[in-house]
């Protein structure tokens, strides 16, 4: 047995194995534990629909902590954690792997180098023995710079915030009750919070009551937000309407899914629906150009007595360029302003300097042609067709129309909210990825969206999964799954009033970020003062 020292602090190696400078031991070659990285970084991924397992959240990343920890430098820390965060980012986006192939692989190993300070700073915190002030510390550090890790990758041009830590407990309530004092950058603090946490009471065993104490404080801000957090005041009920075609593929499509979904809107006639939605793309001609198609709307409008938000992905006439527009069609024809899609998802919708990285259309299904943005969100009201004999008038909604991959944005739905919107409708499509994870992960944002703004959420898609929320996130009805082609009308809860995060805005942000500074302001003049004395002596 070989015994070493570091710090004055006496640490005992296993027979046969060497200690580690930082308290822990090598697993195996750099190759192994390089693999380790890649497996553990993984692991978060699974509390994500599917498989959503949600309940592991508190441990997810303790695999990757307690590696990142053993390491025997803070260069191998970074680069596991850069390894880590390749590996998290492979098993979010897995399902992304026929469309990308190749490029993927290199799409993760460069996003995850930014978890690479993040490991490094988990070795800082955490390696040999630490004390309760260092605990103390890294139960807030470390959550910090996780934070800023997920803010950086959430910058649209860098694929935007998919998988997000905190969105793997989109269905528990508690929750959902985070979500709507701190968003999900809250809900992402206090889970990783935990996993440090639990990491120390595992590896460290002198510094265990600093690590429960740590526990029990998450636990009173979890259930303190659980019974004091502000709930939305109820405000009535609506009636809206989904229309799911499924999937239609081969010549024609456009205009055969068009058919089917004007056949399923019919469906709806009569049963008392103040607004339908129809998925993204629903429409695959400009209807300033097809007054054929208009006309078709407007009669289905006034025979189902309510408005219809349609999807539009075609070419301008006014205008050049591909968007993505939704536009409300009321029995007169066109309503309200239109709104253009203004957050586009990277390589599916355009391609990112595509003057250097276009060769990614030769290898996976990049767009050909970047469809154009819009420039600003709408809020609009929904037409008042007449009722007709028998049948009272429907209730005029100010809905938020977001289309497919801006449902990701806390920040959109939040500025909805905040502009009076009374619903926020997501228009989807994600038939190219029907027996993925992605359905179901795309569908599972719509509950964040809802209890961060107090506002009911409709994510209503072509093929599945479409779903309702309440202005708590929790579900109204059963979804529609990616099984096939339905109508149905579900009776959302209306809110008014705003909750603490659509008032207040990134504040569990800009709390971490003031926090890491304030670390780094402090390790800085420590070293300055550190050279000082060794220059003076």
């Amino acid at each position: 047995m070989r015994v070493t020292a570091r710090g004055g602090r006496g640490e005992r190696a296993e027979p046969g194995v060497a200690a580690e400078p930082g308290g822990g031991h090598r697993p195996g070659g750099p190759w192994r534990r390089g693999a380790a990285a890649l497996a553990a970084g993984a692991v978060p991924a699974l509390t994500l629909p599917a498989p959503s397992w949600w309940w592991c959240a508190p441990v997810a990343l303790v695999p990757w902590l307690l590696l990142v920890r053993s390491a025997p430098t803070a260069r191998r820390a970074a680069l596991d954690g850069w390894l880590g965060g390749a590996g998290f980012l492979l098993a979010v986006h897995h399902w992304l792997l026929p469309s990308l192939h190749v490029f993927l692989l290199v799409l993760a190993v460069l996003l995850g180098a930014l978890w690479a300070p993040w490991g490094a700073l988990v070795r800082r915190l955490l390696t040999d023995r630490p004390g309760p002030g260092a605990v103390a510390a890294a139960l807030v550090l470390v959550p910090a710079a996780w934070l800023m890790v997920e803010l950086v990758r959430s910058w649209e041009y860098l694929g935007g915030p998919w998988g997000l830590l905190g969105a793997g407990l989109w269905q528990v309530p508690p929750a959902l009750r985070l979500a709507s004092l701190g968003g999900v950058w809250l809900v992402t603090l206090v889970v990783v919070a935990v996993n440090t946490a639990i990491a120390v009471v595992l590896a460290v065993p002198g510094a265990r009551r600093a690590a429960l104490a740590g526990l029990l404080a998450c636990a009173a801000v979890v259930g303190s937000a659980w019974a004091f957090a502000p709930l939305p005041r109820p405000a009535g009920t609506a009636r809206i309407g989904l229309v799911q075609p499924g999937v239609v593929d081969g010549p024609g499509s456009v205009d055969r899914r068009f058919d089917r979904q004007v056949d399923l809107t019919r469906r709806l006639a009569g049963r008392g629906a103040d607004l339908v939605v129809w998925g993204e793309s629903g429409v695959g001609h400009d209807l300033r150009d097809r007054p054929d198609l208009r006309r078709r709307l407007a009669r289905l409008s006034a025979e189902v007595g309510a408005g219809i938000l349609v999807n539009v992905d075609a070419r301008r006439s006014d205008r050049p360029g591909i968007y993505k527009s939704s536009v409300l069609v009321g029995p007169h024809g066109i309503t309200g302003e239109r709104y253009d899609k203004m957050r586009l998802v990277p390589f599916g919708e355009y391609v990112p300097a595509r003057s250097v990285l276009g060769w990614a259309t030769s290898v996976g299904k990049a767009a050909d042609e970047d469809r154009r943005r819009g420039t600003a969100p709408v809020v609009t009201r929904t037409p008042e067709p007449a009722g007709g004999p028998g049948r009272a008038a429907p209730r005029r909604l100010r809905v938020g129309p977001l289309v497919c991959f801006e449902s990701a944005f806390p920040d959109m739905s939040r500025h909805l909210a905040r502009e009076g919107a009374q619903l926020v409708i997501a228009q989807s499509a994600t038939s190219s990825f029907q027996r993925s994870w992605a359905p179901r992960q795309h569908a599972s944002l719509g509950a964040l969206r809802a209890a961060e703004t107090g506002r009911p959420f409709v994510h209503a898609t072509l093929t599945g999964v479409s779903a309702v929320y309440g202005p708590r996130g929790e579900r109204v009805g059963a979804g529609l799954g990616t099984d096939g082609a339905a109508a149905t009308v579900r009776t959302v809860p209306l809110a008014r009033g705003v909750t603490p995060y659509a008032r207040f805005g990134d504040w569990a942000v800009h709390g971490a970020a003031l926090a890491l500074a304030g670390y780094l302001g402090r390790e800085a003049a420590r070293r300055v003062r550190s050279r000082r004395a060794r220059a003076l002596r």
